[in-house]
């Protein structure tokens, strides 16, 4: 047998589901448990291909609006972890349809303060992704032509509001947390008077996965962001990880995709995953690697995580009773 090559890696931690990842897939479980098939889902209920694949094959039925679900149906429907525009509810309660709300409630904050913001008669900037699920849905909170989207530091220093003094920031969830604070540097020293959030709206999940990234890319030949291309955490942590300093940062969205030819010459890997990726991926990943090497796996912990979010009351009964 020949002597396979040895190779350290160092798993980051925290990695993988999040809170509102955790609950948003649970509430889908629980109400396939209550309700029985179909479920309808309206947008993947997380950004992962895996998991959405397991849950249509308890019967959950992904559809991308409203209008694609039979009329007269008494089958919940369950809006995706995202957060949706306020113009969605509001279909669902004119068709009498009974939905659920997966949006996650760090999401559900930022628009809460979009609204906020508004009452009080300012003008919003959203810094995010334009087309992004979540920026679709905080820019729906409120009345076309009342959030401006900023995507870049060119934006940010291009950006000509009616009134300069008036204005409130807000960002999506799941944004890279240096290119965000550079985009609110060039806001602030442009708009003094900007209300900006106590506390950035990039969650606490996709904080603790960047600066895990930041602490072991620089110490390995490689890293893998276990994850979706649709997924903004995800390809966010691939950034990371370059801008850290490793040469080879890659997405995988599970182990058959690894392109082996990157990873032939390495001693050292760094693995991580996006909010939206299961656990089961992470391992399946470290298995293809030790069909190859022998593997040392270290877990380099930056930050421990003991949040969780409450489960709709209807669906908790029924969370109790299975002991989650």
């Amino acid at each position: 047998m020949t002597d396979k090559p040895s190779l350290d890696i160092l798993l980051c931690a925290p990695r993988g589901f999040c809170a509102g990842v955790d609950r948003a897939i649970q509430i889908v479980d629980l109400a396939l448990k209550k309700y029985g098939a179909p479920v309808y889902v309206r947008h993947e209920i997380v950004h992962n291909k895996f998991v959405v694949d397991g849950l249509r094959a308890k019967g959950a039925v992904f559809v991308e609006e409203l209008e694609e679900i039979p009329e007269g149906t008494d089958a919940p429907v369950i809006f995706s972890a995202h957060g949706v525009a306020k113009s969605v509810p509001a279909e669902a309660k004119h068709r009498n349809m009974f939905f659920l709300d997966a949006t996650c409630p760090l999401v559900t904050k930022v628009h809460v303060e979009a609204q906020r913001h508004a009452e009080d008669g300012h003008d919003i900037v959203l810094i995010g992704h334009r087309g992004h699920p979540e920026v679709i849905g905080t820019m729906g909170q409120l009345p076309p032509g009342k959030i401006t989207l900023i995507e870049t530091v060119a934006d940010a220093e291009a950006f000509a509001p009616r009134d300069p003094d008036n204005l409130a920031l807000v960002t999506q969830t799941t944004l890279s947390v240096d290119d965000t604070s550079a985009m609110v540097m060039v806001l602030k020293s442009r708009f003094p008077n900007i209300s900006v959030p106590a506390k950035e709206d990039i969650c606490y999940a996709t904080t603790n996965r960047q600066e895990a990234v930041k602490a072991v890319a620089p110490k390995v030949d490689a890293m893998i962001v276990v994850g979706a291309p649709n997924s903004s955490n995800s390809m966010r942590l691939v950034e990371v990880g370059e801008r850290a300093g490793c040469r080879v940062s890659v997405l995988v969205q599970r182990a058959d995709d690894i392109d082996w030819d990157q990873f032939g010459d390495i001693s050292s890997l760094g693995i991580t995953a996006g909010a939206s990726a299961p656990e089961s991926l992470v391992e399946e990943v470290i298995e293809a690697f030790a069909e190859r090497f022998t593997v040392n796996v270290e877990i380099a912990v930056t930050a421990e995580e003991n949040i969780a979010f409450n489960i709709p009351r209807v669906l908790r009964q029924l969370e109790e009773a299975s002991g989650h």
